[in-house]
């Protein structure tokens, strides 16, 4: 997906994952939680959900705002964001699989693996193929 680095939530979210990087993870929850509140669209709302997910409290609140980001994810017409959907699903198995739901879980890690083919040929996309197969493989 390509963000533009002149829109506002974007350089919101980019501003917490610098203090993130500095060890300031309540100063990022606070910029993720600003661009929410400034988010406009699906792309907006599902980069700002994305973030703020990261900074919750509990398992269910990560769930509820992973599902906000896939929601407004699958908004978007075009297929620009489906490399985002395999690490969407995968992180919202995992809640599911923390919450003790395996079958939930197992579903979300089948959604996962149902998109992999649009994963980029690279680390992150490694990563995410790695979590898939390791996910499906302890279910």
């Amino acid at each position: 997906m390509n963000f533009d680095p002149q829109n506002k939530v974007v350089q919101l979210c980019a501003r917490g994952i610098e203090q993130e990087g500095k060890g300031l993870p309540e100063e990022a929850a606070k910029l993720y939680n600003e661009a929410w509140a400034m988010a406009a669209n699906d792309i907006e709302k599902f980069t700002a959900a994305h973030y703020v997910a990261r900074h919750q409290a509990t398992t269910s609140d990560k769930l509820t705002w992973d599902k906000i980001a896939l929601q407004h994810a699958l908004n978007i017409e075009d297929d620009s964001v489906k490399p985002v959907l395999p690490s969407l699903y995968l992180n919202i198995g995992k809640c599911y699989e923390d919450l003790r739901d395996q079958d939930k879980a197992k579903e979300n890690y089948l959604a996962a693996l149902s998109f992999i083919d649009w994963l980029p040929d690279d680390g992150y996309g490694n990563m995410i193929r790695a979590g898939i197969t390791k996910a499906l493989g302890e279910i």
